[in-house]
């Protein structure tokens, strides 16, 4: 703390912003008082009784917090460039956030990882980056780069660098890889935090997990997931994205327990931008986590002072002396619409607006790069009358898949009635011919095909049908934008999101991206994807091989419980 911030926090000097006649929500002892508070440099000075100021904000009664942090994000799954994922967090009170750009990373690597460092870096907020430990996630899959130890260990001290990023490999934690080893020692001996990935580990495996330095996790979906993960000292991120909605779950254990929230905070994973728009972040968690009857200054805690501790912020997250001043203020805690938010003590909207959006390399905007590939990968005919086939369920709201199956003599007549899909992954990032080939059922889709780049995590081409022919066309179309979502029926692209920074983000503004996105899910709806399935970010967590139970990869069906390809006589399906 310099002299002059002394002197302000004296009474002695005048503020640089002095907000008077408002109620500060103290997180710190979960309770609301009528005070001033001052900011000099940047800090809160003082909290109190003031009168020098350069400028004074009266706040009229309302309410002064905390400016709220988002725990665990992947702003690539908004498909906005860091500069409009920022602004629209902003918007709704965050002002810090966790990122884990795995997702660009796993096409673009150490390249992608320091555009979004560059990128987000710039905004008026606190951008953390948590590095991508699994890329790819697993070596079921082909990604565009690979990520070891030697190459994270270069990253680690870049300017917003925090820790490690989801750690998805669990069997190589608890079973001793040596690269997997390698990774966690970095960040061990660093003494940064190690965030988890461990969707339904527990008992003594869990133990293992947890034993071997990995901090926090965001995948439960129930409280018993939760309180054993609380129990095994994890800190348990409360997740509330835009395909996983676990708020609910865990905060009614919570509240019905009476358990102490200090390891609990609140995170969205992957949340849609239109949704961010519309409701917000952690603002809508804390809505949420009141709704269900918990305290709002308690939810508000979850949504600050318990991030900061969690992830080692110090001074960060509450509104007292010496604190960095990131603020917020609310007219009323029921609606918590902000009225002003503030970075340093300055304002945090008016600096994003004049924030120039980095410029993203060429190689960045090129990646859509399969092996050449005809309408006859995707036949009906890959699948034996005489054998039988596993099937992806597809579950509404989660991100979880059941699975059954069916006779191969079957599909041809199931494709027909519209009760199942063929449902196929091509790798988009070496030309190798890599084509995995399925089926799903579930979708809604009549008489047509849905096609993504975005399919995590190694963000392969996905691709799902009723048919081979349609099916081509909305691969051919990917290809020829460079990424994103498409929509064709009966011949005929129906719709197209380009998404031209490695298939991932777009560099459209906010408004126009989320008017596309939302007629291009309206046209899948309209087509008859059901309610309950978003069109396309469900359908890009089908490729995902470290969520249960069965997923698809540009090398075959997957069975996650078991982690090793679904075999069919001896065979799996992947075309190549």
């Amino acid at each position: 703390m310099n002299d002059r911030i002394r002197a302000v926090a004296l009474g002695n000097d005048p503020a640089d912003i002095l907000f008077k006649n408002g109620r500060v929500v103290d997180v710190l002892t979960e309770t609301i008082y009528e005070a001033d508070v001052a900011i000099a440099d940047g800090v809160i000075a003082g909290v109190g009784s003031y009168e020098k100021a350069y400028e004074v904000v009266d706040l009229k009664g309302a309410y002064l917090a905390p400016g709220l942090i988002n725990a665990h994000c992947h702003v690539e799954s908004s498909m906005a460039t860091p500069e409009h994922y920022c602004t629209e967090e902003l918007r709704w009170g965050v002002t810090t956030l966790i990122t884990d750009p795995h997702e660009i990373a796993n096409v673009a690597g150490a390249t992608g990882i320091k555009y979004m460092l560059q990128a987000g870096g710039q905004m008026p907020l606190n951008y953390y980056v948590n590095l991508p430990s699994c890329v790819p996630a697993t070596r079921f899959e082909h990604s565009g780069c690979v990520m070891d130890a030697r190459d994270m260990l270069k990253l680690v001290n870049e300017p917003g660098v925090l820790g490690m990023g989801e750690m998805m490999n669990v069997p190589g934690v608890i079973y001793n890889s040596a690269e997997v080893q390698k990774k966690l020692d970095i960040f061990l001996s660093l003494g940064r935090v190690l965030d988890g990935h461990a969707p339904c580990v527990h008992g003594k495996e869990l133990a293992a997990y947890v034993a071997s330095g990995i901090d926090t996790d965001h995948e439960s979906i129930s409280w018993d997931e939760a309180r054993e993960k609380l129990r095994s000292g994890l800190a348990v991120l409360v997740r509330e994205g835009s395909a996983s909605r676990n708020l609910e779950a865990i905060i009614k254990g919570v509240l019905a327990d009476g358990v102490d929230v200090s390891s609990l905070a609140f995170c969205t994973d992957d949340k849609h931008l239109a949704d961010i728009r519309s409701e917000g972040t952690i603002r809508h968690c804390v809505q949420l986590a009141i709704a269900l009857g918990m305290e709002p200054v308690r939810a508000l805690r979850l949504a600050s002072i318990n991030a900061a501790r969690i992830y080692g912020l110090k001074r960060l997250g509450a509104i007292a002396p010496g604190w960095q001043a990131d603020l917020v203020v609310f007219d009323n805690l029921e609606s918590l619409v902000p009225q002003a938010v503030y970075y340093k003590g300055r304002d945090a909207w008016k600096e994003a607006a004049r924030v120039q959006p980095v410029l993203p390399e060429a190689s960045l905007q090129g990646s859509v790069r399969p092996a050449a590939f005809s309408e006859e990968i995707f036949s009906p005919e890959h699948f034996a009358a005489d054998k039988e086939y596993a099937v992806i369920e597809m579950l509404p709201g989660e991100i979880f898949t059941e699975r059954s199956s069916i006779k191969g003599a079957e599909v041809k007549d199931a494709l027909a009635k519209g009760e199942l899909y063929l449902i196929a992954v091509l790798e988009r990032h070496h030309a190798t011919g890599n084509v995995g080939l399925g089926l799903l059922r579930g979708y809604g889709l009549q008489k047509g095909a849905a096609a993504t780049t975005v399919a995590h995590d190694s963000h392969n081409l996905i691709v799902i049908g009723t048919n081979a022919q349609d099916m081509a066309l909305a691969a051919q179309e990917l290809v020829r934008v460079q990424g994103g979502y498409t929509l064709v029926h009966e011949g005929s692209v129906v719709g197209t999101v380009p998404l031209n920074i490695c298939g991932l983000m777009s560099s459209a503004p906010a408004e126009e991206l989320i008017a596309s996105l939302e007629h291009i899910s309206a046209q899948a709806r309209a087509q008859g994807v059901h309610e309950g399935i978003d069109p396309f970010i469900s359908l890009s967590f089908m490729a995902l091989p470290v969520i249960p139970k069965l997923r698809i990869t540009d090398m075959g069906m997957f069975d996650v419980d078991k982690f090793t390809f679904v075999e069919h006589e001896g065979q799996y399906i992947c075309i190549n």
